[in-house]
């Protein structure tokens, strides 16, 4: 399968680099799922065998996200479950991100003292930096602003309501997390702020300013005129 657009997100680092010792198989990629990793560090994912797309690392001190991408875009990855003969997960066109963080409320509660992401209160620079991914995607790759309704953890866990069958799996497209993917148990990233981040990413620049008129050029020409022969008159009349 021939892949269009660029393989490597803009800045994200290779250091963990698994697509040599796994090269998966060519998709075009038109959704992503979210994950987050119930760690404060990037996992070795096993040295790769469950490694996901990429992972989205915080950068308490600067307020960034740092990224390491570990497969091309539109090469499956392998954090989720994959049954044989069944739904197509890891290779149904999803691109895979990890955020370093988490999303248990219990968990958040014992890492109080320790700076961390907590899925449900990302705060803002976590939101614009993975905006900008989603925005990214929707450029270069296509994968729609849209996203299913994220439920929060533990709910999230197990055969829920929002756990997509095989049939509308297939169909999807947009964003998503593990919490929807058929097959899988898994509940992350919980009650993760996609609408937040999809309308961050769909946002408009401000348009630039529209250019003077003749007339209104020649006001400020005017006026700037005036200021400045007031101002040389008050110099004469001050005197040397």
């Amino acid at each position: 399968m021939a892949r269009t657009g660029p393989q490597r997100y803009p800045g994200a680092s290779t250091t963990y680099w698994y697509g040599t010792k796994y090269p998966g198989t060519p998709m075009e990629s038109n959704v992503v799922v979210w994950h987050s990793t119930e760690g404060r560090t990037v996992p070795t994912y096993g040295g790769g065998a469950s490694a996901p797309t990429l992972t989205a690392a915080p950068d308490f001190a600067a307020k960034r996200l740092v990224w390491y991408q570990h497969f091309d875009i539109d090469v499956s990855a392998r954090a989720l479950v994959n049954q044989p003969g069944g739904a197509e997960t890891n290779t149904l066109n999803v691109i895979q991100v990890e955020v370093v963080g988490t999303c248990d409320p219990a968990t958040h509660k014992k890492w109080t003292s320790t700076p961390h992401l907590y899925m449900p209160e990302l705060p803002d620079w976590a939101i614009r930096d993975l905006a900008a991914f989603a925005k990214w995607a929707n450029t270069q790759h296509g994968v729609p602003l849209t996203g299913a309704a994220f439920r929060a953890y533990p709910a999230s866990y197990g055969a829920t309501s929002v756990r997509m069958t095989a049939a509308k799996w297939a169909q999807f497209k947009g964003h998503c997390g593990h919490q929807h993917v058929p097959e899988n148990d898994h509940g992350d990233p919980g009650a993760f702020p996609m609408p937040a981040i999809l309308a961050a990413a769909s946002a408009k620049p401000p348009a630039p300013p529209a250019p003077l008129t003749v007339e209104q050029r020649l006001t400020a020409l005017e006026t700037a005129v005036t200021k400045q022969g007031a101002r040389l008159a008050a110099l004469e009349k001050k005197g040397p």
